[in-house]
């Protein structure tokens, strides 16, 4: 997108994210484009050990890392996969992930380590969230009940949630919606669905397309916007810039904009629209 929000107006707040299975695995993260904006600050976890080496390279003033196995702040036993990204707090669940190609191999687990888990809430190195992204195989729902304080302040959430389960005891969709609209948030979007074909079947020579069963996806909740009216000029302003610069959610942007100038007696919505529409 070529509109900045940051070009419009010079006082953008700085983005507090909180990362919660930052393996780099899967490349950047939904959050890159804050960063490259010098727009972020982020505290990132991730247990397992060789995937945090590789974090450990990217760290600077803006980005810091640690080996923490986040959940309920119980003992936990880590499963390390085969593929770096099922590795999971949970076990695999082979009689599902055998249905479809390569989930059986990169499911299988090469070696276990007991972890003591911990609770956002109790994690000193967090001082503040404003966006929550959880990439955590299985393991979302363990986090977002130890996170009960932080989610009172989180204006944005973005996690994997899983319609089939990978994992033996995984919580769905249905219980990680349900659970996050009690504590204030509302389903904004997908991104993607993800789909992949039953064996034998393979379309178009490739064993990661798929026709119709929908496996998982990533889904950004955000706080309520029936809410709106009860957060800072400060919280909306964060909100707009995430959702224009990340999302490109321009009506949801030019919403938190909208309440911010009943706060503040601004015009900042019609700058918006007249920069949109240009």
């Amino acid at each position: 997108m070529s509109l900045l929000l940051g070009e419009l107006f010079d006082d953008i707040p700085t983005i507090h994210i909180v990362d919660v299975g930052a393996s780099p695995i899967d490349g950047q993260p939904p959050y890159q484009r804050l960063v490259a904006l010098g727009k972020a600050k982020v505290v990132g976890f991730e247990p397992n050990p060789a995937q945090y080496q590789l974090l450990q390279k990217q760290q600077n003033s803006f980005l810091t890392f640690f080996p923490y196995a986040v959940g309920d702040g119980k003992e936990g036993t880590l499963n390390i996969c085969s593929s770096p990204g099922m590795s999971s707090l949970l076990e695999p669940d082979l009689e599902i992930l055998n249905h479809f190609h390569g989930f059986g191999e990169w499911g299988k687990v090469i070696h276990t380590q007991k972890v003591s888990t911990r609770r956002l809430d109790d994690i000193e190195e967090i001082q503040s969230v404003d966006y929550l992204k959880l990439d955590v195989q299985g393991s979302e729902l363990s986090v977002i009940k130890g996170a009960s304080r932080r989610l009172q302040d989180t204006l944005v959430i973005h996690i994997e949630v899983q319609f089939v389960p990978f994992y033996k005891e995984q919580p769905l969709f249905a219980e990680l919606d349900q659970t996050l609209r009690e504590a204030g948030f509302y389903l904004h979007c997908f991104t993607p669905l993800v789909c992949r074909a039953f064996k034998p079947l393979i379309v178009n020579d490739n064993i990661y397309a798929g026709l119709n069963q929908v496996l998982w996806a990533d889904a950004v909740y955000v706080k309520k916007f029936t809410t709106f009216p009860q957060l800072s000029s400060h919280q909306l302003l964060k909100i707009a810039f995430v959702m224009h610069e990340v999302y490109g959610s321009f009506d949801l942007c030019s919403l938190a904009l909208e309440h911010m100038d009943r706060k503040e007696k601004t015009n900042r919505q019609l700058t918006y629209f007249r920069c949109l529409t240009r």
